[in-house]
């Protein structure tokens, strides 16, 4: 099978996305990396929720779901948000198809705490042979975040959440964080590779601050299992490849030491 990478793309960038975003998903495809897509769509979704004078509160981060709520998210991300990716996906020259955790029991999930969050769920289990059949009909999966249990209840799922079980479930070693910002920066210049423990220095120095840090505490989030790097790229233009490989911060656990004796190796 041809190696996979797990892409996260975050609701508040969705509309942004450039065409060269959609092309470079392409480009990582030509190379034989076959991009997974898992969206959220929460900007989305607070349009639908006001729209339908639904009301909505959020309880440590988690929107609370009750199934008024959990009906508009699910219209949202399985309908509108996913299609749209789906088309500019394949009008960039890629079959895809857009499924939610439902599909095939993509994503099992149980309840968080149901009496205070409702129906938001934890995923138990991910279906990966379903994904590795739609990877062997070279077929680019689009993920939206919503789970099933075995009574066949429905959850609404945090995508860094979703996002994460998928490319631990397929045994991926990358994940791609797609945010509005280049990556990184440390004195106006990119940072292409960082430590955990450089970030968190980089947090409480300031270098890193506002709107910035939930971005690279999500993307840190994401390095667990078999995860060993983590990009934080921008999908609003410019090409996200340069020879081959992505444009933006590369978020590691530890650096490797190059000495004189590995490099003789």
């Amino acid at each position: 099978m041809a190696e996979s990478i797990v892409v996260k793309c975050g609701g508040s960038t969705l509309k942004e996305l450039s065409d060269s975003f959609f092309l470079s998903m392409k480009l990582l495809k030509d190379i034989n990396i076959t991009p997974i897509i898992v969206h959220g769509g929460g900007p989305e979704i607070n349009a639908l929720l006001n729209k339908l004078e639904v009301s909505s509160e959020f309880v440590n981060g988690l929107r609370k779901t009750t199934l008024e709520v959990l009906e508009v998210a699910e219209m949202v991300l399985t309908g509108k948000v996913n299609k749209a990716i789906v088309t500019k996906l394949q009008k960039a020259g890629l079959t895809s198809i857009g499924i939610s955790g439902c599909d095939a029991s993509l994503l099992k999930a149980l309840p968080i705490n149901k009496a205070q969050l409702g129906f938001v769920g934890q995923v138990t289990d991910v279906n990966s042979e379903f994904l590795q059949q739609l990877i062997s009909l070279n077929i680019v999966p689009v993920i939206a975040p919503i789970g099933i249990d075995d009574e066949g209840n429905h959850y609404n799922i945090n995508a860094d959440t979703a996002a994460g079980a998928v490319a631990e479930s397929i045994h991926a070693k990358k994940m791609i964080f797609v945010t509005d910002v280049p990556g990184i920066l440390k004195n106006n210049e990119l940072q292409k590779v960082v430590t955990v423990t450089e970030i968190n220095e980089m947090i409480n120095d300031g270098t890193i601050y506002g709107g910035m840090i939930p971005k690279v505490k999500a993307a840190i989030k994401c390095l667990q299992g078999n995860i060993e790097e983590v990009y934080i790229i921008n999908g609003k233009g410019g090409n996200l490849m340069a020879g081959g490989e992505l444009v933006g911060t590369k978020i590691v656990k530890v650096k490797e030491l190059v000495t004189a004796e590995s490099v003789k190796s």
